[in-house]
């Protein structure tokens, strides 16, 4: 985890830092650093910061805590996050408006409860082009509108704690534009206009990276999308819940595990959240054979080009067919 921490983080940051000194006056390389700077960025949230929010990646708290500001430095926020995905993705799985993973804009459809639009006939082509654009629209406005969501369902305990977690959320912003934008455009010889697109190039690699990854674990044909009965529960236990709404993928693949922070074992990750990711795939064996034993499902694509496909034929189905065509 040390090693990657540091591999991931200068991936990130070296190339901002050439960008930054003003050297650079080829198109080209300036795109080709801003991309470079992309990969690290997806290493980071899917390697570093994911662990560290889920406190898993190190027994020390305050190690968990300064870590999980790495997500605060490629522009996100960690406060959000951990409400987002710690409280109602791990606990809400599948479970439309109750697990914002599933809750996107209109124009896509992920469960077979939302409501069918025509367009959705289409979004297993341009779905893959949002992807791209989804930590552009993470940094810059989604992480505001869920804070102030969260605030209204009560995350936030007082009016002053909200507005200290604002405070920060603009002013590590601040500090992440100012590295990954502001000062390039400042600096750097090359067209402002220019200098955008490479970043929104960094952010399409990082954002279609991630989403990808993470829609590959849940979107896909044989998960399931329960919903609350007249009181507000779901049936069954938490744990079964977990093994129905998830799957892996390309568990065979030990390089690609680690540079994707080992969420293509999302079974094991979702039972066990406080675990470190290195650890996957020798409890994988374990899970399975559990899940096995007492007849409860274990999801696995075994190649992470099978998991695309049957991600892409799921977003196909849900753009065609109102209910769950998919078993």
């Amino acid at each position: 985890m040390i090693a990657k921490t540091v591999i991931m983080c200068l991936l990130y940051l070296v190339p901002l830092v050439v960008i930054n000194t003003g050297i650079v006056e080829s198109i080209w390389l300036l795109f080709s650093l801003y991309i470079l700077s992309g990969f690290g960025m997806a290493g980071i949230g899917m390697g570093i910061m994911h662990d560290a929010i889920h406190n898993s990646y190190s027994k020390n708290s305050r190690v968990n805590k300064y870590l999980g500001y790495t997500l605060n430095l490629i522009g996100a926020n960690a406060s959000v996050w951990r409400i987002q995905h710690n409280v109602l993705h791990h606990t809400f799985t599948n479970v439309e408006e109750a697990d914002d993973d599933i809750n996107p804009p209109f124009f896509l459809r992920f469960t077979p409860h939302t409501r069918r639009y025509g367009i959705h006939k289409f979004q297993h082509i341009y779905s893959w082009f949002f992807y791209g654009l989804s930590t552009v629209s993470w940094v810059t406005v989604k992480d505001f509108v869920r804070m102030a969501r969260y605030r209204k369902m009560g995350f936030f305990k007082d009016q002053k704690y909200f507005s200290n977690e604002l405070m920060k959320a603009i002013m590590w912003k601040l500090i992440s534009f100012s590295l990954v934008l502001i000062v390039p455009i400042i600096v750097v010889p090359i067209s402002w206009w220019i200098i955008v697109l490479a970043f929104l190039s960094m952010h399409f690699v990082t954002g279609l990276l991630i989403t990808t990854v993470f829609q590959l674990a849940h979107i896909v044909p044989n998960s399931e999308y329960p919903l609350p009965d007249e009181n507000g529960f779901i049936e069954g236990d938490w744990a079964s819940h977990q093994l129905m709404t998830t799957s892996n993928f390309s568990p065979k693949s030990r390089i690609f595990s680690w540079f994707i922070g080992g969420l293509n074992y999302q079974i094991e990750h979702h039972l066990l959240p406080n675990v470190c990711h290195v650890h996957y795939r020798k409890i994988s064996h374990i899970v399975a054979e559990t899940a096995r034993e007492y007849g409860l499902p274990y999801h696995n694509k075994h190649t992470f080009f099978t998991a695309i496909g049957q991600h892409f034929k799921m977003l196909r189905q849900l753009g065609q067919k109102d209910g769950l065509s998919a078993g």
